[in-house]
């Protein structure tokens, strides 16, 4: 997804207002002295002024304190915001209908709802994901885009870096979501006792990974020992089911407990029936029951 075309027009404007502003203070390329000057600059040429903007952030103050251009409050405001840039290496993760998601899988990682410009990123780096990229993220009026130079790395990646990427891309959803607004303060973000067990239950590595901290969680919240019971159920149910297709089977209830099927039935009605007469009251709460459908 991308900007509106009068939004898009607004960040340039501003963009390079700032950007004529800081070459004027530092000389970077001679005979640019407009924001319409940069309208025939290389990229390259661009590239300077932007890395000496983020190495000496405080000129946006001082632009905005001094206001040479005499723009409006409101305009003022969005220049401000950009002193909250974020600067480095994503992975361009994903194509979704709102944003493109740029991964930035350090620890712990965070995942970005980024709009783009005048190309959709699809249309810069093409539709295999993912791929790895330089960019500088900057929020504009509560959404976040990037600052219209990308640079890409051709890089191919394996299955297992895949897979640990993807792992990186689901902490990042499970701890903060989707952060689609900048500044970013984790410290804001609570994310609870239940949220953090389903994460840990996930998947197989994550299991083995932290398997201290789901213990500390159940023994520290009894009340989680259910939840973690129904979902290794629907971990263990996926595995069952695949094997009961296997030998045959089309359809029917099936009752885990604790990894083992302990009843099954025609009817949903059946099992809990076997399930009455077989467990304590005190047990039930902890059996998770799922329909084997024909595919």
């Amino acid at each position: 997804m991308k900007l509106s075309k009068e939004d898009i027009e607004l960040f340039y404007k501003l963009y390079h207002s700032l950007l004529a502003y800081v070459n004027r203070k530092f000389n970077i390329i001679k005979g640019i002295n407009s924001p319409r000057d940069f309208m025939g600059c290389s990229i390259e040429e661009i590239n300077k002024v932007r890395d000496r903007l983020y190495k000496h952030p405080e000129l946006i103050d001082s632009f905005v304190a001094e206001n040479p251009l005499n723009l409006s409050s409101d305009e003022l405001k969005i220049i401000s915001s950009w002193k909250n840039f974020v600067r480095g290496r994503f992975l361009i993760f994903r194509y979704l209908k709102k944003y493109t998601i740029f991964l930035e899988p350090s620890e712990p990682p965070k995942a970005y709802g980024v709009l783009a410009l005048t190309s959709t990123f699809e249309e810069m780096v093409g539709p295999y994901l993912p791929i790895m990229v330089e960019a500088a993220l900057l929020p504009f009026n509560n959404k976040i885009i990037y600052d219209s130079i990308l640079i890409s790395y051709r890089i191919t990646f394996g299955s297992s870096i895949r897979r640990s990427f993807n792992e990186a891309y689901q902490e990042a959803k499970s701890r903060f979501g989707i952060i689609t607004s900048l500044p970013f303060l984790p410290e804001k973000v609570e994310q609870s006792d239940a949220d953090k067990l389903r994460f840990y239950l996930r998947s197989q590595h994550n299991r083995e990974m932290y398997r201290e901290e789901i213990k500390a969680l159940i023994d520290g919240n009894p009340d989680l020992l259910t939840l973690y019971h129904q979902e290794m159920g629907k971990i263990h149910a996926r595995t069952y089911g695949k094997r009961l297709r296997e030998i045959g089977l089309r359809k029917g209830w099936f009752a885990i407990l604790e990894g083992i099927t302990i009843a099954s039935g025609a009817t949903k009605d059946e099992v809990e029936k076997v399930l009455e007469r077989l467990l304590p009251p005190e047990k039930k709460k902890f059996v998770y029951i799922f329909q084997l459908k024909q595919k």
